[in-house]
């Protein structure tokens, strides 16, 4: 892949990822967690990519931050399948481990606009766009539904 296809992975990643949380933000809204938590399974594989960005970092001269943009949303990957898919913990009522998570959470997912930005100004703004409305739908889904 050219270095040019590789920024539009990333790009397209970053956004599917906060569309894929919009969704499941959504869901809970409407009283639906459970279908929510299947459309989850888009985020869980996007580990796959991502480690193929990780993969290819190197050899485009990717700067440090690329690592840890990548590196965060992996880690927020797994950390959500071990409290959401296997084993399943009920953390959410425990503030102790929520504000972690969510700030690992919004750490990934703000890293993704980092990765985003390689594609171009457009890509950028789009990813903006989405990570904000990831932003809104998370406090008022926590509010509503205390998930």
């Amino acid at each position: 892949m050219t270095l040019r296809h590789i920024n539009l992975l990333g790009a397209i990643l970053a956004n599917v990822i906060n569309i894929s949380t919009i969704i499941v933000f959504a869901f809970r809204l409407l009283d639906k967690p459970e279908t929510g938590h299947w459309i989850g399974i888009i985020v869980q594989l996007s580990i796959f990519p991502l480690v193929y960005l990780l993969y290819t970092a190197k050899r485009f001269y990717r700067r440090s931050i690329y690592y840890i943009w990548i590196g965060l949303m992996v880690v927020f990957i797994i950390v959500e399948f071990l409290v959401d898919w296997y084993p399943t913990v009920d953390f959410r009522n425990n503030l102790s481990i929520v504000i972690p998570y969510v700030t690992l959470f919004f750490g990934a997912t703000g890293g993704m606009i980092g990765v985003a930005s390689y594609a171009g100004k457009k890509w950028t703004i789009m990813t903006v766009i989405t990570f904000l409305i990831v932003f809104v739908l998370a406090f008022i889904q926590r509010s509503v539904t205390g998930m």
